[in-house]
């Protein structure tokens, strides 16, 4: 089948004269199942059209999009499989180095808010033709949002980047409706009806049932009415219950988000991950040294998507939404079977799950029927009473995975649901996750130990991680393995202040090291830490939250968490005075720091054993937990 066309060249060798559609991507096409362009024009080709890939095209050159001429039926444009500000910037908005997702790694070959810049590019240059945007920029700013970069309140990037029409979610069903649309002869303004689907209209009386959000200039001047916007949105992310989403933009300019898709079912799923895709970069891209993003997902099964934790830092409920979708055993083994026959395959896969591995279902039998609850989650602040906790399906799969000729080692490395594992009477999934499927360290993402943060992360509280943390060290004891748990943990999220990050820091202080993955709370767009972040509420009890955004106060609560660093020391001293925790400072076993300054030949000590700190200290506590 080979690649899609990057090139004029390679498009009349596949005998077409133009395109049906030319993709905008800002990654580097990689024709995987991972990449989300992948997915959509291999769908597009198995449903009868042309599609021609510009891949990074330079946005300061309108002769960079020209490569195919002018598509029969639309450009379609995505910044990524990242949000183009959130692959250039650090959250302290430094300029990032390296883009895994560019050959070569190399930085700065995409602009920043590349849906925008692309489509703006598209509409000088062809003024009549279709613009259709996609992908996880497009999905999370498909309504007025705040912007941490810039610091405000955006307009949907329907308005700003002047495309036709914006497919939000994963997009499958949606774009093969539009192509569909388009194909028949209607106008891409009337198509106005598809479900994943977001429009600009002049007549929003024409929208049965829809809701009116408040009008753009109100969110600009009042940031509690964004709050409530929010929350509505929030409210209707369920492809059962969603109702139509009206936003106002002065005279007669209304964006209208459509109902979501609804979730794929699992002959849909494998229908999709079995496309003819080469499973690699194009390779025109290997003499620059490869796609770095390649080398995470090659050997790696995409099990599920959608995801039910309902995390208040994540954008899975208004990008994939909370139902899962899964793939058939049959596909996934056939899949993994491919891997095993690639060259460079050295007998591991290197992960099976998803947003979150050890989901395998929705959450009970209601949700594919009636839809997710709007006002409730199904783990938090408790496993909700109707839940279905099984492992069984999982279980049976992995093992399935185990026993393929090649196969060495099945491991997870997407992250698990505790709080899931917990709520299950059988310890079976517990058992064989410790003694098939890591390798001397289970990462898991607690974020925090305080209860009051945990609230407004929506995680369980600091008992039940720590009941899991026993379960896992007791079950490792029995089978008589020395494995460890590594935590992420995350700094300066809303609810946090100075006390909460000690808290945190006397945490680690207690596990002996500073962990690897600690994360200061990024605001990306559409999550509810978002929300709380911009208007210092929580948008669904409308309750004030603290925020932690001055950047000295942030610098110190990062610091807390490394406090051993000794360029660390005077923001940790600082910090430990300011909420009275001078008790902090010494020389004792429980003081996070001495009284002074180390000298140079301690710190050249610590630098020495850093290294080996870890390892030490982790068998040092299993020893004193046996």
């Amino acid at each position: 089948m080979g690649y899609l066309p990057i090139t004029k060249e390679e498009m009349y060798k596949k005998g077409w004269e133009r395109p049906d559609f030319v993709y905008i991507i800002g990654d580097a096409y990689v024709d995987h199942p991972s990449f989300g362009h992948a997915i959509i024009s291999r769908i597009l080709e198995a449903h009868g059209y042309k599609v021609a890939i510009i891949s990074q095209p330079d946005w300061k050159d309108e002769t960079s999009i020209m490569e195919f001429g002018k598509p029969r039926l639309g450009f379609l444009v995505t910044a990524g499989n990242m949000d183009s500000m959130v692959n250039h910037y650090t959250v302290s908005k430094k300029r990032r180095n390296v883009d895994a997702y560019t050959p070569g790694g190399k930085a700065g070959k995409r602009p920043d808010y590349a849906t925008v810049v692309y489509c703006n590019l598209i509409k000088r240059v062809y003024k009549n033709v279709p613009v259709i945007i996609g992908g996880i920029e497009a999905s999370l700013r498909r309504m007025a949002h705040y912007d941490y970069w810039s610091d405000k309140l955006k307009k949907s990037i329907l308005m700003d980047s002047g495309a036709d029409l914006l497919i939000y979610g994963m997009g499958e069903h949606a774009i093969v409706e539009v192509a569909d649309a388009l194909n028949s002869g209607l106008a891409i303004h009337d198509i106005t009806f598809i479900a994943g689907t977001v429009y600009k209209t002049r007549c929003a009386e024409e929208v049965y049932g829809g809701i009116m959000l408040p009008e753009f200039e109100i969110l600009m001047k009042d940031k509690l009415a964004y709050a409530q916007s929010f929350d509505i949105q929030y409210r209707n992310t369920d492809p059962f219950s969603a109702k139509p989403l009206i936003e106002k933009y002065g005279e007669k300019r209304y964006i209208v988000q459509n109902p979501p898709s609804k979730p794929l079912t699992m002959q849909e799923m494998d229908d999709v991950y079995e496309l003819p895709y080469m499973r690699d970069y194009h390779p025109s891209y290997k003499a620059r040294g490869g796609v770095p993003a390649v080398s995470e997902i090659k050997f790696s099964l995409t099990s599920n998507r959608g995801c039910f934790g309902g995390c208040s830092f994540c954008a899975l409920t208004f990008h994939q939404g909370r139902i899962v979708q899964c793939r058939s055993h049959e596909s996934l083994i056939k899949e993994a079977e491919i891997m095993t026959n690639e060259q460079d395959f050295k007998g591991y896969i290197h992960d099976v799950g998803g947003p979150t591995a050890n989901f395998r279902m929705p959450s009970c039998r209601k949700q594919m029927e009636e839809g997710v609850c709007s006002g409730r989650q199904c783990l938090y602040p408790a496993p909700c009473k109707n839940m279905d906790v099984d492992h069984k399906d999982y279980m049976q799969l992995l093992r399935k995975l185990r026993k393929i000729p090649g196969v060495k080692k099945v491991f997870i490395r997407s992250g698990i649901r505790f709080d899931y594992v917990l709520a299950d009477s059988d310890d079976t999934f517990m058992k064989e996750l410790c003694k098939y499927h890591i390798s001397g360290q289970l990462r898991v993402a607690p974020e925090h130990v305080a209860d009051k943060v945990l609230r407004m992360m929506g995680k369980p509280g600091n008992a039940v991680y720590k009941k899991f943390v026993d379960k896992f060290y007791h079950i490792n004891q029995e089978l008589g393995m020395k494995q460890y748990l590594v935590p992420y943990l995350m700094s300066s999220h809303p609810g946090s202040g100075l006390k909460e990050a000690v808290v945190l820091a006397e945490y680690i202080r207690d596990l002996g090291y500073m962990p690897e993955q600690v994360q200061d709370f990024y605001p990306t767009p559409s999550t509810i830490s978002t929300c709380m972040y911009y208007t210092g509420v929580d948008p669904r009890t409308m309750e004030k939250v603290y925020i932690p955004s001055n950047p000295h106060e942030k610098a110190m609560q990062r610091a807390l968490i490394q406090y051993r660093r000794p360029e660390n020391y005077e923001l940790v001293k600082e910090a430990l005075i300011k909420v009275g925790r001078q008790d902090l400072i010494g020389l004792g076993e429980k003081c996070l720091i001495p009284p002074r300054k180390m000298n140079h030949i301690s710190r050249r000590r610590d630098s020495k054993q850093e290294k080996q700190q870890k390892k030490k200290v982790l068998r040092k506590t299993h020893k004193k937990r046996k």
